[in-house]
């Protein structure tokens, strides 16, 4: 994608079977866990570069000295600076690792996990972080407040925290009066709490109340570890277990590298199901919220996740190759003068995948590195027209690479968002080389909704297939269709997704040649046509991950579908107030 999307975010945890001494006389470091955990973090990397924190938890210290442990930091170095800070004293079995990429626009070290709750006794410290965004947290708010609680911070991070935290308070109490109950008295209470706290009855009672997509994950400071994916599976995660250590992470190929495993060793963790592992070691799978329909993210697959996981591999690679049709239809069948080539790097794979599909029907397929990324350089001009002119050149050509005016050239992205670099960037280089006719190809459909469930796009102007669709509404004067969907999306934003009247009327043809006019630069000598994957194709290539509201509209969640309706009707309060009746 030429466009970095933020996407939120990566997790990792490791929990420690044996004593810790076990692991040094084994491995020879007393930082075994931690450097697991490192290593878990680092290749996760792609999934958040602007913070991150670990936590520990030791369940062998002595009252008086501290048992749960936490170190966060911002920036891009943020893993490197972090792991810098670990000293003996933190090494504990419960470790907890996470990197963050903001889609809410908050920033700064209060925002970034994990997030501790503390307390005198072990059992009610919590320390939380994950992969989520929640789409109703306003009502969460409103309940939390109704009880009596009063958050410091309005953001779901913390309030999730304060309601957990709330929730796991009851649980020790119930504990306590238990305890009392049996006649037990003074530190044997304490430890009747922590040898018996339920951590599922606190996840119960916690995410029954959410409505998005999340992976959650926590530490108590008695030595409960747990994470819980969403009931609709939109974000992933994956476990491993042996005798040594229970470990989790938002994405397989890190547990196989980490711990050397084969795919097939590592388990998806299901929707609505928690992975708890208790104070004493005991792991176990507990439905927590009982499962919805299916909703894995598709974009997961397309773009976010690492393709060097062995399905993701295959499946973008079958992305490419069910375009070979439309592409050869692009460029009138015309093989031998046609260049194929991708935008660096998330495209690669399904450019293997076209050349895989058009070899089958040409012995030779004339491919070449076009377009090169360069280091991102730094925009140290603050006038708003330079630094512009210095961003397009992120970019380059290997010049020589086309025949002028005789080849075609067929490039891959993994998907086209908001088509800012391609107007800015990448269509002028590509001009200079003088193809016959561009064909920009995208291996996932037109993305024509926002996400709000953990993707930093939830603009509905943001989406270059929006502003095609607006731009051919406003040609054809169909106004009352902008009015009928307006009032639509008031009067009822739950139920239905109003916004996806918007398209009815048009073809993806005729939205193709709107984007391609929208974003063609004025100079441009090149013809361009745009290729979409179809949803067909899509869901072909990706079938155990349906969730496509990006693309369809068709979100998972109430939240989601609201939010989208709230969305249109703030574009059009914003741009286009005069032409509605209210």
């Amino acid at each position: 994608m030429v466009e970095q999307l933020k996407h939120e975010c990566g997790v990792a945890m490791i929990r420690l079977l044996k004593p810790l001494d076990y692991y040094e006389k084994k491995y020879g470091s007393w930082a075994y866990g931690f450097n697991k955990l490192y290593l878990m973090m680092e290749k996760q990397h792609n999934r958040g570069q602007e913070g991150a924190g670990i936590a520990s938890v030791c369940l062998t210290t002595k009252p008086g000295n501290e048992y749960m442990f936490r170190e966060k930091a911002e920036g891009k170095d943020a893993i490197t600076t972090i792991f810098s800070r670990v000293t003996q004293e933190m090494a504990g079995q419960l470790l907890m690792g996470h990197l963050r990429y903001s889609t809410t626009g908050k920033s700064g070290l209060t925002f970034v996990h994990p997030f501790l709750r503390r307390n005198n006794w072990r059992a009610k410290n919590l320390c939380l972080c994950g992969n989520f965004n929640m789409t109703n947290i306003d009502e969460v708010f409103r309940f939390l407040t109704a009880q009596g609680q009063s958050p410091r911070i309005y953001g779901d991070s913390y309030i999730t925290l304060e309601l957990m935290g709330h929730r796991l308070d009851r649980e020790v109490e119930r504990l306590f009066v238990e305890a009392k109950d049996k006649g037990l008295e003074g530190t044997n209470i304490t430890a009747y709490i922590e040898d018996h706290v339920e951590i599922a009855n606190v996840l119960r009672t916690t995410m029954q109340h959410y409505d998005g997509g999340y992976v959650m994950c926590g530490l108590t400071g008695s030595g409960e570890m747990f994470a819980v994916r969403d009931p609709w599976g939109i974000r992933p995660a994956f476990y491993y277990r042996d005798d040594e250590v229970v470990a989790l992470a938002s994405e397989r190929p890190v547990l196989q590298t980490t711990f050397d495993l084969d795919a097939d060793a590592i388990t998806e963790l299901k929707p609505g199901q928690a992975l708890i592992v208790r104070k004493n070691g005991e792991s176990r799978l507990e439905q927590i919220m009982p499962a919805g329909q299916l909703a894995a993210c598709s974009f997961e697959r397309i773009y976010f996740s690492r393709g060097s996981d062995r399905d993701i591999y295959r499946e973008r690679k079958k992305l490419g190759e069910q375009l070979t049709p439309a592409i050869l239809k692009a460029i009138d069948g015309d093989i031998e003068n046609t260049v194929f080539s991708y935008i660096p790097n998330t495209a690669e794979v399904a450019y293997y995948g076209i050349t895989d599909g058009f070899r089958k029907l040409h012995d030779e397929v004339r491919t070449e590195k076009v377009v090169w990324k360069d280091i991102k350089m730094r925009t140290f001009i603050t006038d708003n027209s330079e630094r512009n002119d210095l961003a397009a050149h992120v970019y380059d050509i290997s010049y020589g690479s086309l025949r002028p005016y005789q080849d075609n050239l067929v490039i891959i992205d993994d998907s086209i968002v908001r088509g800012t670099t391609l107007r800015e960037s990448i269509f002028k280089i590509l001009d200079r080389l003088h193809p016959k006719k561009i064909v920009m190809v995208s291996s996932s459909p037109q993305v024509r909704y926002p996400d709000y469930y953990g993707i930093d796009m939830s603009c509905l102007e943001e989406f270059c297939a929006f502003r095609a669709v607006i731009a051919l509404i406003e040609e054809r004067g169909m106004w009352q269709l902008l009015n009928d969907v307006y009032l639509a999306c008031k009067h009822d934003p739950y139920t239905i997704n109003h916004v996806r009247a918007l398209y009815e009327p048009f073809t993806v043809e005729e939205i193709n040649a709107k984007i391609v006019e929208m974003l063609r630069p004025a100079d441009m000598q090149s013809p361009v046509e745009l290729v979409f994957q179809s949803i067909e194709g899509l869901h072909e290539a990706c079938p155990n991950h349906p969730g496509d509201w990006y693309f369809t509209g068709h979100y998972p969640t109430p939240g989601g579908t609201r939010l989208c309706n709230e969305a249109f009707i703030n574009y059009i309060n914003q741009s286009h107030a005069s032409v509605i009746t209210h």
